[in-house]
């Protein structure tokens, strides 16, 4: 179990790729404190991830409020004594963002969610990844930063500019030990993308399988990557087996673009 005995905070924890992380990090021996900005939600996300309660803890939190990233990060040190990895997973992503179309509110939620938030959550956590002797910090990006993909413009510039903060941030935080990495999906195959084919298939009048084929066509692995595999791309970032890896990111995208 890569992360047995470890504590991990794993923030933006909904339906999909968070509750996967959560998952994972529960898996492979991690005690997980899941942070989101609605209660109920995280009463059943955390009574589904370990009906015992004992290994899973939550808090409510919103990342844009720097207090409630503090209180996030306590509830790990209270509960399980010490934080070891602190996983950011919420986003915001308008549904249609083109330069013709995105409205300046929008760019500022998209930059005070996508940037600011992570960089919040990092900082709660820092002091008490340094109190363990180090630690990890793992951040989600999109390949939409570097493969343009209509309408997604604020989104991906915000995570390109996430990006450009996580090299400052391994940089800063590297003496402490304490690493920041990135995991960098593409499509993923959880709820999101299951509803988006679904209705896609239905508008078209074809199988929805069609829709997966066109999705797929350019990746030469022939599916779309899971939420686990990317969920398991972050637990090995989170764990001791990436010690000497910061500052970098890792495409989990069957290999559609390649870098």
């Amino acid at each position: 179990m890569l992360l047995k005995d470890k504590v991990v905070v794993v923030s933006g924890v909904g339906p999909g790729l968070g509750k996967e992380v959560a998952s994972a990090a529960l898996r492979d021996g991690a005690c997980v404190v899941v942070g989101a900005r609605t209660e109920s939600r995280l009463q059943k996300i955390a009574a589904e991830l370990d009906p015992s309660g004992q290994r899973v803890a939550y808090c409510c939190t919103d990342i844009t409020d720097p207090g409630k990233c503090d209180a996030l990060m306590q509830v790990a040190v209270t509960r399980f004594g010490g934080l070891d990895a602190a996983v950011q997973v919420a986003a915001f992503e308008p549904l249609s963002s083109t330069l013709a179309n995105v409205s300046t509110e929008e760019w500022h939620t998209a930059f005070d969610t996508n940037v600011l938030g992570p960089v919040q959550i990092a900082r709660a956590a820092a002091p008490h990844l340094r109190a363990r002797g180090g630690g990890a910090i793992v951040f989600i990006g999109t390949q939409a930063m570097w493969k343009p993909q209509l309408p997604q413009m604020s989104y991906a510039s915000s995570k390109g500019a996430l990006l450009s903060a996580m090299y400052y941030m391994s940089k800063e935080l590297g003496p402490d030990k304490i690493r920041v990495n990135m995991v960098i999906p593409t499509w993923m195959w959880g709820p999101p993308v299951q509803m988006f084919v679904k209705y896609e298939a239905q508008q078209r009048g074809v199988a929805p399988e069609e829709i997966v084929r066109g999705i797929t066509t350019n990746m030469p692995l022939g599916e779309i990557p899971p939420d686990e595999s990317v969920a398991d791309a972050v637990v090995f970032f989170c764990s001791d087996r990436a010690r000497m890896i910061t500052g970098q990111s890792l495409l989990v995208n069957a290999g559609e673009l390649m870098r």
